[in-house]
Formats: C-alpha cells, sequence, structure tokens
C-alpha cells in the first residue's frame, strides 16, 4: 500500500498543493492544508482501490479539508475572514458571520424558505443527493455508499439535481420578484 500512497503523491502532489494555494493565497497555510488533505488520504486508503476518478476524489477531499478549516476560523474568531474575489467555493458563503442586522436575517430566512421548498419539490433521488451533500456534508464517497452507486452517479445526480433546482427557482414568480426587488 505504501507505494501505491507514494505514486497517488507522485502524480497528484503538485496538483493539490497548487490548489490549496489557489483556496488559501497564502504559502504555509497552503502547506498545512496539503498535509491535511493528505493525512485523510493515508487515513482512507483502504477506499483507494473504490475510486472511479481519482483527481475528482483528491479535489473534494482538499475542498473538503479546506471548508473544515476555513470554519474552525470562523467559529474561533467569531467573524467571517475576508475571502479572495476569485474563490469559486459558494458553500462557504452559508457559514455565519457574527451579527446580523434584522433586515438580514429577515432575508436570509425568506431565501432558505424558498431553497427548502424547492428542494423538496424535487424527485426524491436528487433532494436526498443534495441534502446528502450540502446538508449533512458527506463526501461523495460517503453519498455513493449509502446510496449503492458509483460515484460518477453521485456527481450526475448532483448536478442534475442543482440544474433543476436552479429551473424551478427561475420559473417560480415569486423568487423571481424577491430577487429582482
Amino acid at each position: 500500500m505504501k507505494t501505491n500512497l507514494d505514486g497517488l503523491y507522485e502524480e497528484y502532489g503538485r496538483y493539490i498543493y497548487h490548489l490549496c494555494l489557489k483556496l488559501t493565497r497564502n504559502k504555509e497555510e497552503a502547506e498545512d492544508v496539503m498535509q491535511d488533505v493528505w493525512v485523510k488520504v493515508v487515513h482512507n486508503s483502504p477506499r483507494i482501490e473504490n475510486v472511479d476518478n481519482m483527481k475528482a476524489w483528491l479535489t473534494t477531499i482538499c475542498m473538503n479539508t479546506f471548508r473544515d478549516r476555513y470554519r474552525k476560523g470562523v467559529r474561533r474568531s467569531k467573524h467571517v475572514m475576508n475571502q479572495p474575489d476569485t474563490l469559486d467555493v459558494p458553500l462557504l458563503d452559508l457559514v455565519p458571520s457574527g451579527n446580523l442586522t434584522p433586515s438580514e436575517v429577515l432575508e436570509k430566512n425568506d431565501i432558505e424558505l424558498m431553497v427548502r421548498t424547492k428542494i423538496s419539490e424535487l424527485d426524491a433521488i436528487y433532494r436526498k443527493t443534495i441534502e446528502y451533500f450540502y446538508v449533512h456534508q458527506y463526501s461523495l464517497i460517503e453519498i455513493s455508499e449509502l446510496m449503492k452507486v458509483s460515484i460518477g452517479t453521485v456527481k450526475s445526480r448532483l448536478f442534475r439535481a442543482k440544474k433543476y433546482l436552479k429551473e424551478m427557482m427561475i420559473q417560480d414568480d415569486t423568487v423571481q420578484e424577491y430577487v429582482m426587488a
């Protein structure tokens, strides 16, 4: 197993480091995140044989590790750190940012209700996939094990669920009025 992990590191180490650097924009922090990623990879090494797309699996581990570290920092500091403008991780926007104004609380509650309502209207398979990934924060591997399907199927379902959810939101006049107001 050791040579397999060594080969994995040789093949994807630079990619993971550059992804960590892009997310953190800080060399030392990127190295810390990368170290945490490889600790998780070693911990989950028995699952490696079942991975369909290694790069996607490693990317998921990296993104989840970054999110976990980010959330810990937010909890400790009681305020949201400034995110880089180019960061493409929309889930980070869901992390509470301390004290919200009353209008922000109302707006947040309205949006959450609209999204929950639309999610509940999705087919069960898509609704469950979204709940596992976004609500319960399961990895793609964990979802594939729970649903007894391949990781590729989970990715497809997640992609389609988001697409259908977006279409439903766009078609809803109430949502459009709220967003445009």
